[in-house]
């Protein structure tokens, strides 16, 4: 997948996640140009419920942190350059904390002069990847801390402040589910039927859809996609479809054709300037289609003409 492409998916998804948990910096204030998908989080006190939602990543989330999120597996110059980059995190931190005539062990309320003590008081950087080699682990001296997290979730020596989550390894439960939708392939898919299968009235399952299903959107107008981009927006978006499907024939949301119509009116007007009465009718077409068929009729849009768009949908007719 495209470094862009998926830097953008993912400080979107966390940043829409954990905004209601503290304050939230992506990729480029930390580390200058590079973009990656790094989110630097600052918790703050907000309701016990809205933790528990988020399972696993509230549990990180409960101190200063840093993620950053890998498609693909890493090696050790990956982990390296990640090592660079949080130390780039202190660096900005330290200047924000002088210029406040402050350093950033002055919120340690203890006496203790240990200096792990110390060292607990900086960011810890979470890299997330869909998997992780044994040999790399082994290589960092990376290892389980299951009194306290579940597998899958490995602690580099305490001085580096760093721990690599393999996606792949994690539990399949409640807890894991919002960074299992970070994985790949069967595991990204497993956690979609999960999010679609959470209750309708489920407020974090609904904010997820519909802000992953507007990025998927405006995505597909303006990025060159991938096979692995077009797998990762085909699986998003049936799951949004299948999801609005479900909602409809539970009676719980009201107007769904009209905001489907909405978005699909939106994305056509971006692409050809306007929409008359020969795209107002591909429309009402489009949303006859199945969910999967109306996602990769989506996909298409982008490299399509007018002309072979209205032939398209002459040929579904």
């Amino acid at each position: 997948m495209t470094p862009k492409f998926y830097s953008l998916f993912v400080e979107h998804y966390l940043e829409g996640l954990l905004s209601p948990l503290g304050s939230v910096e992506v990729s480029g204030v930390i580390t200058g140009s590079e973009r990656r998908g790094i989110v630097l989080f600052f918790p703050k006190g907000t309701i016990q419920t809205e933790r528990h939602s988020l399972g696993l990543l509230a549990k990180v989330a409960q101190s200063d942190c840093s993620i950053e999120v890998y498609y693909e597996q890493i090696g050790e110059t990956e982990v390296r350059s990640c090592l660079h980059k949080l130390l780039n995190v202190f660096s900005t931190l330290n200047c924000r904390a002088s210029a406040e005539g402050k350093t950033l062990d002055d919120d340690d309320d203890d006496d203790d002069d240990d200096d792990d003590d110390d060292d607990d008081n900086l960011p810890r950087l979470w890299i997330l990847v869909p998997s992780a080699s044994p040999d790399l682990l082994k290589g960092f001296g990376a290892q389980l801390e299951l009194e306290n997290w579940s597998t899958g979730i490995y602690f580099l020596p305490n001085v580096f402040r760093i721990a690599i989550v393999a996606i792949n390894q994690l539990p399949v439960t409640s807890d894991t589910l919002w960074f299992r939708l970070l994985g790949r392939g069967k595991v990204q898919i497993q956690a979609v039927s999960e999010l679609v299968a959470l209750p309708p009235e489920n407020i974090i399952r609904r904010n997820v859809l519909e802000m992953v299903y507007r990025w998927c959107i405006s995505v597909m107008t303006q990025t060159e996609l991938t096979k692995d981009d077009q797998e990762l927006i085909m699986n998003l978006t049936e799951a949004y479809q299948e999801a609005r499907a479900q909602a409809v024939q539970e009676g719980v949301e009201q107007g769904v054709q009209q905001e489907r119509r909405q978005v699909v009116e939106n994305l056509l007007r971006f692409r050809f300037g306007s929409v008359d009465e020969e795209l107002s009718r591909v429309i009402d077409s489009l949303l006859q289609l199945e969910p999967d068929d109306f996602a990769r009729f989506l996909l298409e849009l982008s490299s399509l003409s007018r002309e072979e768009l209205l032939a398209r949908f002459n040929s579904h007719e």
